[in-house]
């Protein structure tokens, strides 16, 4: 499981032109299902995720997540972070896992977010998104469990 984690002022996800999600100050989330992945790297992810000290406090310093901070999650499904490019130029897709597994994991991944005190918005699973964004910063971790 890897999650691209981007401190934002505000972040969205437009399908087809309407607005499927949005949220001020937080997280915006991209999460890729590997196969062979389960509830324990979902458990560790969230919890790793919603302590992330990466919002500053008042001196500046990067010393408070994103619950210190009464902000929230957008998390969006993104398989093609489990890409392999080490043959050739056209990634392979085979070590995601497959849509019904990775949709379990994502949709537990948002509850367990929830459950530590998050505000979660999604994407659609699956969807062809637009995803807006301002990364405040920047600042951008990512993590694999």
């Amino acid at each position: 499981m890897r999650a691209v984690c981007q401190r934002v002022a505000r972040a969205g996800v437009r399908i087809d032109g309407a607005t499927a999600a949005e949220i001020g100050v937080g997280l915006c989330v991209l999460l890729g299902v590997a196969g062979g992945d389960g509830e324990e790297q979902t458990r560790r992810l969230a919890r790793k995720i919603a302590r992330l000290r990466i919002f500053p406090d008042d001196a500046g310093r990067f010393d408070r997540s994103v619950v210190d901070v009464s902000g929230a999650a957008l998390v969006v499904s993104q398989f093609t972070l489990i890409a392999d490019t080490a043959k050739g130029n056209r990634p392979s897709f085979t070590d995601a896992a497959p849509p019904d597994e990775a949709k379990a994991l994502y949709d537990r991944f948002c509850s367990e977010l929830r459950a530590l005190g998050v505000p979660v918005e999604t994407g659609v699973f699956g969807a062809k998104m637009d995803v807006e964004l301002v990364n405040d910063g920047p600042v951008t971790i990512v993590l694999d469990a």
